[in-house]
């Protein structure tokens, strides 16, 4: 008998009595595999929790699986310190660097295998990326619908005359229907929000429901702490909508989190919405029926234009309005990943003055620029493609100063309620690889460099601008992890400061206050501060307190 919560979702995803009774049948059956003794327990989240965003190949040493090595280099530099490693999709595909999956059962053999998996396993959580929305071309699953195999004849969405596909919204100016010859010869005009390689499954079939389903749950059953939904706003197709955030999009994700919470209790579910920030934070439901963390997309611009602009006011009033919504639901806190800098979050933040000034200095430091086409035939900035750390760079800049002021940006990332997340290429202080998008013509490549594992670690041991941000971030981390006021579910007050200065309140039940200060400028700033313990120095301060070009401090309060 099915569980009455599973039917619930089930009702509110298909409103037809007869679909609805199909996948009570099939979902019903799925779950009769599943036990919760099969999953391994997971932690809740707490203030020591960061995670690294990577790929499983991003570290290389000759002669031995990718996997392998990242594990290598994480042991030899970030033991003790993160806690959860995001692993970019790790399966076969065949193109978008792994997003366009040929298989979620399998680990891409030129990474490595599930053994391999099974060894960070043992020192780290891992997130598994789950890419919900589409399949690559060559997928079991599409080439049966090819093949007119009977359960996969509506797998995929096929063009109709009935369905309005005028109001949809997509990053991409790509065809929105491929076609392609099915096994008689026929045409098959089907759904492609990304690429031709990249085909939308249909969970209006519930057959399709089920089958991502079992996928999320054997993600679970492998180990995966946290799991993050690729694109998911994408999901559900409505005839007449911008086929963007439907109701039965926000369902299945809800259905999703019930599951987990019967078979593992606090996996994380973390949704990736690259959209404006009420769109965003949507995905958090009621506050604990959905997302358990959404990505925090108007982070990495608002802080490039507060560093650039050398005024913290617009972050500061944006801050301001971040409060969760329950306590068991947070941000998933980062300033870079393998994509570029997504400027649609803040579309109402920011003016096109204000956006316009990031994509010029964008283009001054080296990276590239993407804009899309606004319906009255205007263009308007979509997406800054650059390593984050020269976004940050500023004209004449010597290396010690552009490493401050990465160390600073990472510093209020660190100090934001919510749960830190890191990518590869700012922790070891990479620059953008000009080449590869020279190479490709592919601008987000500019961000997605494979380091030699050796190299890489010589380099972060010998003065330079590696060690310099290197150092800086890991001491920031291990002093974070020790302060329960960080918690991810703890409170954040917005204090009075200077343009020039970021300051936060962060505190949490039975955890003494920690004041939060960055100068986001080149020129020294003294602030007040309460009597207590600055923990990055690791001295008594009491009155006031000078920061130094780009400097930060976490003042512990002395309630004594």
């Amino acid at each position: 008998m099915l569980d009455k919560s599973v039917a619930e979702h089930l009702e509110r995803i298909y409103h037809d009595a007869a679909t609805r009774a199909q996948a009570e049948t099939y979902f019903d059956t799925l779950l009769a595999d599943y036990r919760p003794a099969d999953f391994e327990p997971v932690a809740p989240l707490t203030a020591q929790n960061v995670y690294l965003i990577t790929y499983g190949d991003a570290f290389q040493t000759p002669g031995q699986h990718p996997l392998a090595t990242l594990d290598h280099v994480l042991q030899q530099t970030l033991a003790g310190l993160i806690t959860d490693v995001h692993i970019l999709p790790m399966f076969p595909y065949t193109s978008d660097d792994g997003f366009a999956v040929t298989d979620y059962t399998t680990i891409d053999p030129h990474l490595g295998d599930w053994q391999d998996i099974a060894t960070l396993r043992r020192h780290y959580r891992l997130m598994f990326d789950f890419v919900a929305n589409h399949v690559s071309a060559s997928h079991p699953w599409f080439q049966q619908f090819l093949a007119n195999v009977p359960a996969f004849r509506h797998a995929f969405i096929e063009a109709t005359p009935e369905f309005d596909v005028s109001h949809v919204t997509r990053p991409r100016t790509t065809p929105l229907f491929h076609e392609f010859s099915d096994a008689s010869g026929a045409a098959r005009k089907v759904w492609t929000t990304f690429s031709r390689d990249q085909i939308d499954v249909n969970v209006q079939d519930p057959q399709m429901l089920v089958r991502l389903t079992q996928v999320l749950l054997d993600f679970a059953q492998r180990g995966a702490a946290s799991i993050r939904l690729d694109a998911i706003g994408f999901l559900w197709k409505t005839s007449g909508t911008t086929c963007m955030h439907q109701p039965e999009t926000h369902e299945i994700v809800r259905l999703w989190h019930t599951l987990l919470q019967r078979y593992a209790p606090h996996t994380q579910i973390i949704t990736e919405t690259n959209v404006p920030y009420l769109e965003n934070i949507s995905y958090f439901g009621h506050g604990d029926d959905e997302a358990d963390q959404v990505y925090q997309f108007p982070l990495p611009p608002l802080l490039l234009h507060t560093f650039l602009s050398g005024d913290a006011t617009v972050f500061k009033d944006w801050a301001k309005t971040l409060t969760l919504p329950s306590d068991r639901a947070t941000y998933f806190n980062f300033l870079a990943s393998h994509d570029g800098i997504g400027m649609r979050p803040v579309e109402t933040l920011l003016t096109d003055a204000q956006r316009e000034a990031l994509a010029a200095n964008t283009l001054a430091q080296g990276g590239r620029v993407s804009y899309k086409t606004n319906p009255d035939g205007s263009r308007s900035v979509y997406e800054l493609n650059i390593n984050y750390g020269d976004a940050l760079r500023q004209p004449g800049d010597s290396d010690s100063l552009a490493a401050q002021r990465l160390i600073a940006a990472h510093h209020i990332q660190l100090s934001l309620v919510g749960v830190p997340a890191i990518y590869y290429h700012s922790l070891f202080g990479s620059r953008g690889d000009q080449a590869a998008v020279a190479r490709t013509g592919d601008n987000r490549q500019i961000n997605r460099e494979r380091l030699q594992a050796e190299p890489l670690l010589a380099a972060i041991r010998q003065p330079g601008f590696r060690q310099r941000v290197f150092d800086g971030l890991t001491q920031l981390i291990r002093i974070r992890q020790q302060e329960p006021a960080f918690s991810p579910y703890g409170t954040q007050t917005v204090q009075p400061s200077p343009a020039a200065v970021v300051r936060l309140e962060r505190t949490a039940a039975g955890a003494a206050p920690i004041v939060c200060l960055t100068n986001i400028t080149a020129t020294p700033q003294t602030v007040d501060v309460p009597t207590g313990r600055e923990l990055i120095q690791d001295r008594a301060v009491t009155g006031t307190l000078t920061l130094p070009p780009y400097g930060c401090a976490w003042v512990k309060v002395d309630h004594h």
